[in-house]
């Protein structure tokens, strides 16, 4: 029987590959499998799969023929795992030896649906540690208690599907896939939904994955138009979190956040091509307007002087007929 399944997707990683996978190595066990997606990369990353396939324990190469980004890559690891216990990966980040058998015994110890963990972000030579914005750990607790407050960092605001470990009740309760196709802020509406919907978590100090930042061809650092599917992302946050027995109280924590992601990136429009900045505020206006405006109102009310009145601004701004993201 596989006790985990580690899904790691991959996508013209060719320089981080090989780190990722010897990481994997070091944290084989007979009972582990780990479930190695190509996103359909262009460089020399299916070689180095097909390789770690024959080499790795465990490895189940998946090769995508068209490329769909890492929430498709993901839900393709998922549907191709096997294990009682699943986490994430991804392929330009690497483990700590160890670490998953660690992560492993903690749940099992607790006995709740899914653990999320901190992490340490690497970029370049630097090394900081990030933690899950909650404050208790190693009890099991509702999920649904740390959502809120709304003007304050909680744990949907620490999205990251590799930072923890879920049983797999709630990949048959459809709570662990990912909206199909959207490349970035993908873990936006799954972490809402499992805070929501699942029955039980906890949050552990346990320090394993190391988080690459700064790589070119993260998504993160490229300014094109796949940036905006984060209005997508956040839009299926509001409308799910609108059907919620708790809409009144857990409505203005996500319009508040989709606000300030906005502000976010308008504060850095300047990295867009000129086209895509377009784009970004005319669908950041339509955002706004399709919002609770009620809520809408209290968020901006909430946030500094500054942001608010380039929302509100941004808000007036007429968008295109059947603008979309």
């Amino acid at each position: 029987m596989v006790k985990l399944s580690v899904i790691v997707p991959f996508y013209n990683v060719q320089q981080y590959a090989p780190d990722t996978l010897r990481s994997l190595r070091v944290n084989a066990r007979d009972d582990f499998e780990f479930v190695l997606v190509d996103d359909c990369s262009r460089d020399e990353t299916p070689d180095i799969l097909a390789r770690a396939e024959r080499e790795l324990p465990g490895a189940v190469y998946v090769r995508h023929e068209q490329n769909g980004g890492l929430a498709t890559a993901r839900n393709t690891g998922i549907d191709n795992a096997r294990g009682e216990y699943l986490t994430f990966l991804d392929g330009d980040d690497w483990l700590a030896p160890g670490y998953y058998q660690r992560l492993l015994a903690t749940i099992e110890e607790l006995e709740c649906d899914f653990v999320r963990s901190d992490h340490v972000q690497c970029t370049g030579r630097s090394r900081t540690i990030h933690r899950v914005p909650h404050g208790r750990r190693g009890v099991v607790l509702d999920p649904r208690s740390a959502i809120l407050p709304a003007d304050r960092s909680t744990s949907v605001d620490y999205p990251y599907a590799w930072a923890g470990i879920y049983h797999r009740r709630l990949v048959d309760r459809g709570l662990l896939h990912f909206t199909d196709g959207l490349r970035t802020a993908e873990d936006r509406p799954w972490i809402w939904r499992l805070h929501r919907e699942a029955g039980s978590f906890a949050v552990v100090g346990l320090l394993g994955v190391h988080y690459r930042r700064g790589v070119a061809s993260s998504l993160t650092q490229i300014g094109d138009v796949r940036q905006l599917d984060f209005i997508r992302a956040f839009d299926q946050v509001v409308e799910e979190t609108a059907k919620d027995r708790d809409a009144d109280r857990l409505l203005p924590k996500a319009v508040r956040t989709y606000c300030a992601i906005i502000a976010h990136h308008l504060g850095s429009v300047e990295r867009f091509e000129p086209a895509v900045a377009r784009k970004l505020k005319s669908l950041s206006a339509g955002a706004l307007r399709r919002m609770p405006q009620d809520v809408l109102e209290g968020a901006l009310d909430s946030m500094d002087v500054q942001r608010a009145t380039r929302l509100r601004r941004l808000r007036r701004r007429p968008a295109p007929t059947g603008a979309a993201a």
